[in-house]
């Protein structure tokens, strides 16, 4: 019976994981499509002469920045990957996790948080094709000839992209600002983990722990945007709409998972009976039947007769 039991669960458990396969392989093809492909042509947003807004100075390409595109992929990936690869060392000691559904709840896990990572990298690129806003240091890369294009009135719009001199691929990346995808990864990263730890760590001492570790990982989130403002690679703007969209789907998926969190469907817990088994038998009310409490006063007035 056991072994029906186990089979039986190791079927369900490489179905879902198909499942779960084919939706991350379409979520990373649309991520790619729109992060390192021409599939999707960015707006063409135009600008004032000499607006104010967008001649801040630019620091350098990405990799120069304080905190590089690199180091926060990476953080992003690899910290909470491993995490959740620990999840079932962190449950309650009195609780047990066979080892097939703990590896279905490590991968399903995973899965999760990658799939809404990568959905909030689709939905960031999207915002920033649609809108095509502009970088504050979008001027200086741009390095309009202010003289052929006529700007001897500072109002003077200019809507061609032919207006640009500059490196175009740095014109590209100055029109990709909207909303910042740097600001919606690390707040993503944050809140997810934040909720999945205050749902999940069960372990004796981490009543305090929790929330600091919580609190700590919203503090990097929210030093992530203000270093992407503070480098004029981003507005104010930018990094707030990223943030409502990494804590958006954040708590979505943590709403949507939330039993698989609390780990219902794969721990096994003892059944109720066995815990009523298992309480001395003083604990339960006795109640004495007429019949026993006629014996008890028979035998009460032979000991007094005796006495």
């Amino acid at each position: 019976m056991e072994k029906m039991t186990d089979l039986k669960s190791r079927k369900e458990f490489y179905k879902d994981l198909t499942v779960e396969l084919v939706i991350m392989a379409g979520t990373v093809m649309l991520a790619y499509y729109f992060e390192y492909t021409d599939t999707f042509n960015v707006h063409v947003q135009g600008f004032f002469c000499y607006e104010t807004a967008y001649t801040k100075p630019y620091l350098g390409p990405e990799d120069t920045s304080a905190i590089p595109p690199a180091l926060l992929y990476a953080v992003v990936t690899g910290v909470p990957t491993l995490l959740l690869k620990t999840k079932p060392l962190m449950l309650d000691h009195t609780r047990h996790c066979p080892n097939t559904e703990c590896l279905h709840y490590v991968f399903f896990s995973i899965g999760v948080y990658m799939f809404g990572l990568f959905t909030t990298d689709i939905f960031v690129n999207a915002g920033q094709v649609v809108t095509g806003n502009l970088a504050p240091h979008f001027l200086t890369v741009c390095k309009p000839n202010y003289t052929a294009l006529g700007c001897q009135q500072a109002l003077r719009y200019i809507s061609h992209q032919e207006a640009c001199t500059g490196n175009e691929d740095d014109i590209l990346q100055a029109r990709k600002t909207f909303p910042s995808k740097e600001a919606a990864l690390s707040v993503y990263a944050a809140v997810y983990m934040a909720m999945y730890i205050t749902f999940t760590v069960k372990a004796k001492g981490t009543r305090l722990a929790k929330p600091v570790m919580s609190l700590g990982l919203m503090c990097l989130a929210f030093l992530t945007g203000i270093n992407r403002v503070a480098e004029y690679r981003n507005h104010w703007s930018d990094v707030i709409a990223g943030f409502i969209i990494g804590v958006a789907i954040a708590t979505f998926l943590v709403v949507c998972v939330v039993h698989n969190f609390k780990g219902k469907q794969l721990l096994n817990e003892d059944p109720p009976q066995d815990h009523l088994s298992n309480n001395p038998m003083v604990s339960s009310p006795r109640v004495e039947s007429p019949l026993e409490k006629y014996i008890a006063s028979q035998n009460h007035i032979a000991f007094a007769e005796i006495t």
